[in-house]
């Protein structure tokens, strides 16, 4: 799995097949053990190459306030409590801000619409904004993402590595994570406990 030729925040044109919105969830078979049993939301894929976030990663031991005090970044008495998860491992020291967004008007620089009301974000003033118990609601702040070169992730799917899906909102913000591969399955019409290493489609 490598880093994507693009700013994963840049415009990125349609591809024939597009994913961008879809859900990857991992199959038995993945080589990959960084990303065994994950669920990951793709947020680009055109013919450069593809990025998501893992959305059933969470990371315990790193917290928010943690983060922006680091950002020197003061939180308010108001500040929401924002989970932080494993986006990916790929510039893993940088934080994508996955949340809702209304269905109309434009996008300000830094953020990546992935659907009608579903955006990513990257810049500072997300947080400062979350820090001050403001911003987009409901929210979840990745570190890292997962990143393909051209035609990997297409490679990856034909070798059965991963299944695609709808990218439902529960499984996006829902912070229960040990069900959550199951239940991906499972809304694909899948039982999981009928899976076998070689099973899969792409």
């Amino acid at each position: 799995m490598s880093r994507i030729p693009t700013d994963p925040t840049a415009s990125v044109p349609q591809a024939a097949a597009n994913l961008t919105g879809k859900i990857l969830i991992a199959m038995p078979g993945m080589a990959d053990p960084r990303f065994e049993r994950s669920v990951v939301l793709v947020c680009a894929h055109s013919d450069e190459g593809a990025m998501g976030l893992v959305l059933n990663r969470p990371l315990p031991d790193v917290g928010f306030d943690e983060l922006l005090d680091q950002l020197g970044i003061e939180a308010e008495g108001a500040a929401r409590p924002i989970e932080v998860r494993f986006g990916g491992p790929v510039e893993p020291g940088r934080g994508f801000v996955l949340h809702k967004v209304s269905e109309h008007g434009s996008d300000p620089e830094g953020r990546l619409r992935i659907g009608q009301a579903l955006a990513m974000t990257t810049t500072r003033d997300i947080l400062v904004d979350l820090a001050q118990g403001n911003g987009p609601e409901p929210a979840v702040l990745a570190l890292g993402y997962a990143g393909w070169g051209p035609g990997q992730l297409e490679t990856e799917m034909l070798a059965n590595g991963w299944l695609t899906g709808e990218g439902a909102e529960d499984l996006i913000f829902d912070p229960v994570h040990e069900d959550k591969w199951q239940r991906a399955l499972r809304a694909q019409g899948i039982d999981p406990s009928l899976l076998s290493a070689a099973a899969g489609r792409a």
